[in-house]
């Protein structure tokens, strides 16, 4: 456990701050966050980090409580795993999950801490880490879809201080960056994350110095506290007494073969306290898919999913953790044993979502959301230059896919978005400026969102032409289950990947899969899922999907899937609307509150069939 070096020698207070200081100092820090974000984009190189923001910070109190930042990570964590005295200079930095009790959940995350001191008191924390594009390891990119172990992944961290009271430790970094493909890339976002959670500390300080350190600090408290009462209170509204929730989804497969992977969680409020429980859950992976995740981070999403749903203004920060218990299996899928490896858990995270948005729906339908883009699923292209004045230069890309965000209580999903909010698509003058590829088309396909009265996001289709020969790597989910509708919205479209070679063949890949060979003139397809639909389809406005037809984003086939008929004009035929819509009325029966589509079972046995792919075949514990 970590022990903190502090000179000083007064003993702080806690003090009275009045309401417009509370305002200043929580503005302050909002915009401190805003300035990492800022400084990072600035500073990093490589397209992951620089153009699709793939980087999380946040500013903590003296223990560690996250105050402020975007889905961040556990610091009291990161601490507990750290052996040794931290004093002002000092940079911790590691990338390893197993040391630091998965306050990061892969080898590519790169996480810097950092100790914010003024007049030699500790007054808090600012951290930040971000994906790098490779971080050594079998494969460009470091994500092996047929990993089994860690030690395929790449280098890994240890934490350790890259800097001493302000010194680098030159000869640690230089280790660790002759383990990796593009050392300049990984230099540039390193120094940009350190130069963040920097910028983090001198706003801190400029703080303390401004309203004093003991009005800072006590107005820390004021914020947390704040967030605890307003948990409190919604755990109240939303959750019924001693009553058990649980839900059900799925992983589709973990890249080696097994699947489904059964994610299980269930909810129980006891007073004040709610209890998360995700036993049942399948056991841990022997593919690269686990999601290693510890109980604060599962807190932490909670916490998100529930302020951004009843009041997204609300400063959500750690303040309401003693209001939410947590219980995580051991060789889990969520709690795998050392050294499973985990390079694939971003279907986890995503899926995390859903399974809150399948529980909290259950108290209150109304507000509940449809199964959606619950992942980031990654492209990666790699290889040499064959000719001109690049010849034999290595170019390697790393990028994000974007699919369709689910139909929700006040209106449609987009279409063709990120999980992530602030996660941003690399445009496609930038990949063609910078690799031999060309982007043929880039736009959402029709009918890939479920119907409902508010329809779900449509996946997209990016279209990747290779100039040069190459390897690619794929990282994708939802191709065997389907994104679930809900309370009558119908569920989205599944994903799928084409390569279409020069040579004419066509070749259906799994959403998993790396070393796949392309040459110059093949065409890949990655296609991604879309949104399932929110409430009935038949109360959607005629005249809207009509207009959604001249766009492109329904045809006119499925219109009729919303009971709508067309005139060849692209015009709402009102009379055959209205038959159509009273036929498909007597032919159902009562709408449920979730449509999942087929059963498993029946996925599975049509599994080959339908995708062109092999069925997985089911994990089980051994």
């Amino acid at each position: 456990m970590a022990t903190i070096a502090q000179t000083a020698t007064t003993t702080l207070g806690t003090v009275p701050v009045d309401p417009v200081t509370l305002d200043l100092i929580e503005n302050g820090l909002r915009n401190a966050r805003q300035e990492m974000d800022e400084v990072l984009f600035r500073t990093a190189l490589s397209p992951g980090i620089r153009e699709q923001h793939d980087e999380f910070p946040l500013i903590a109190d003296p223990a560690g409580k996250m105050v402020v930042g975007q889905f961040g990570l556990s610091i009291p964590d990161f601490l507990a795993g750290f052996a040794g005295e931290i004093g002002e200079g000092d940079v911790l930095l590691t990338s390893d999950p197993y040391a630091c009790g998965a306050a990061i959940s892969h080898a590519n995350d790169w996480l810097v801490v950092v100790p914010i001191f003024h007049e030699g008191h500790l007054v808090g924390w600012s951290s930040m880490f971000g994906h790098m594009s490779d971080v050594g390891g079998k494969t460009p990119s470091s994500m092996p879809t047929d990993a089994t172990t860690i030690y395929e992944e790449g280098v890994v961290i240890p934490p350790f201080k890259l800097y001493r009271a302000g010194q680098l430790n030159d000869d640690a970094l230089r280790i660790i960056l002759n383990q990796v493909r593009v050392p300049d890339w990984n230099r540039a976002d390193l120094n940009g994350l350190v130069a963040a959670c920097r910028t983090a500390g001198r706003r801190v300080q400029e703080m303390c110095t401004r309203f004093g350190t003991e009005t800072y600090l006590s107005a820390l408290d004021n914020l947390l506290d704040r967030n605890y009462h307003a948990m409190k209170a919604l755990l109240h509204m939303v959750f019924e007494e001693g009553r058990t929730l649980s839900f059900t989804d799925y992983i589709c497969d973990d890249g080696v073969g097994f699947g489904p992977y059964e994610l299980v969680l269930s909810l129980t409020r006891t007073g004040d306290v709610v209890h998360l429980d995700f036993t049942g859950s399948s056991p841990q992976a022997v593919g690269p898919i686990n999601y290693y995740i510890n109980e604060n981070l599962i807190r932490m999403f909670f916490g998100i999913y529930m302020i951004t749903v009843a009041d997204p203004q609300i400063l959500w920060n750690d303040g309401f953790y003693p209001l939410v218990e947590v219980t995580i299996p051991e060789r889990s899928f969520w709690k795998p044993e050392h050294p499973a490896a985990l390079n694939a858990r971003n279907h986890g995270i995503g899926r995390v979502f859903d399974l809150f948005g399948g529980l909290l729906g259950q108290t209150n339908p109304a507000l509940l959301n449809a199964a959606g883009f619950s992942s980031s699923p990654h492209f990666m292209y790699s290889g040499r230059y064959s000719g001109g004045d690049r010849a034999g230069e290595w170019f390697q890309l790393y990028s994000i896919g974007f699919g369709g965000i689910p139909g929700r209580p006040l209106g449609d999903g987009p279409d063709g978005h990120s999980l992530w909010p602030s996660f941003t698509n690399i445009p496609c003058e930038f990949l063609e400026s910078y690799y031999p590829l060309r982007i043929e088309a880039w736009e959402t396909i029709p009918d890939t969102g479920g119907a409902g009265l508010h329809r779900g996001g449509n996946g997209v289709d990016v279209a990747y032409r290779f100039l040069e020969a190459g390897t690619i790597t794929i990282h994708d989910d939802r191709w065997l289950t389907y994104p679930w509708g809900v309370n009558g919205g119908t569920p989205g479209a599944r994903g799928r990947k084409v390569l279409e070679r020069a040579d004419g063949a066509t070749v259906v890949l799994p959403s998993k899969c790396d070393g796949v060979a392309v040459a110059a003139g093949d065409l890949l397809h990655f296609i991604t899922w879309g949104g399932g639909g929110w409430g009935d389809p038949l109360e959607r406005e005629p005249e809207l999907v009509a207009l959604e037809v001249r766009r492109g984003l329904v045809s006119a086939a499925g219109a009729q899937r919303f009971g709508v008929v067309l005139a060849d004009d692209g015009a709402v035929d009102d009379a055959a609307t209205a038959s159509l819509r009273d036929r498909l009325r007597d032919g159902r029966g009562e709408l449920p509150v979730f449509d999942r589509g087929p059963e498993l079972e029946e996925i599975l046995a049509r599994c080959e069939e339908e995708t062109g792919l092999p069925a997985p075949k089911r994990p089980v514990w051994t």
